[in-house]
């Protein structure tokens, strides 16, 4: 299991701004290794209960409050990363898992007693809880990831792009998902994660790019739509 705890901020930005922060980035930081010309794709599947407790507690701003979700980058993947994200007020505690192909498949079919094969406790947690408190999946949000590191307080600046969604098929590992775009192709989110605090020469790039403040998460612009929220 791996875990990581820092403070997290979100932005939106429009994709001309998003690309001139992108160049100065670069020149300053260390790019994420799997970056290539045009950054990544990182494609994600959300489960949540049965009355929707964790898209309703991001909606309502609660400060504590939970994701869980499982996470590939190709889907030839042998693997996926089975993760829980905890807001616990300005802190960001991500937890995760890799857990193999066929035993994703079965969690996508609500079968969670595979998780009772892996040794570490996290794997045990989130098979309780998943039953307990009847978990299903219920979207796929998918976008293209270009990230940057800081080794000093652990900083890690990602711009996400290309944002689309489905709440009709849940199999990650489709080449054939079929989807839909959640946010304007024009727009971009600015994610800013660090331990402490971040940086003076980082956090005046990051000021000087014309954003606003993001509070929904991709996981709830997937489920607008379905849901019929105003976000």
């Amino acid at each position: 299991m791996n875990e990581v705890l820092r403070q997290e901020k979100k932005y939106l930005v429009m994709l001309a701004d998003a690309q001139r922060l992108y160049h100065r980035l670069a020149a300053v930081m260390l790019p994420d290794e799997h970056n290539g010309g045009t950054g990544y794709r990182v494609r994600s599947l959300y489960f949540d209960t049965l009355g929707d407790d964790d898209f309703r507690d991001k909606v309502d701003g609660l400060e504590l409050r939970r994701k869980i979700r499982l996470r590939c980058y190709d889907p030839d993947d042998p693997f996926a990363m089975l993760e829980m994200k905890q807001k616990e007020d300005q802190w960001q505690r991500k937890r995760s898992l890799r857990v193999g192909r066929e035993d994703v498949r079965q969690l996508i079919q609500g079968d969670y007693s595979v998780l009772l094969q892996y040794q570490e406790p996290f794997a045990a947690e989130c098979y309780g809880l998943m039953n307990r408190q009847c978990y299903r999946p219920k979207a796929v949000v998918e976008y293209r990831r270009r990230a940057f590191i800081a080794k000093e307080n652990r900083i890690r600046i990602t711009l996400d792009g290309e944002i689309t969604a489905t709440e009709g098929d849940f199999d990650i590992f489709s080449r054939e998902l079929p989807q839909y775009p959640v946010l304007d192709p024009y727009n971009a989110v600015l994610e800013v994660k660090y331990n402490g605090f971040l940086l003076s020469y980082i956090k005046n790039m990051i000021n000087a790019a014309n954003r606003s403040e993001f509070s929904v998460s991709k996981y709830c612009l997937s489920r607008s739509a379905g849901l019929h929220y105003q976000l």
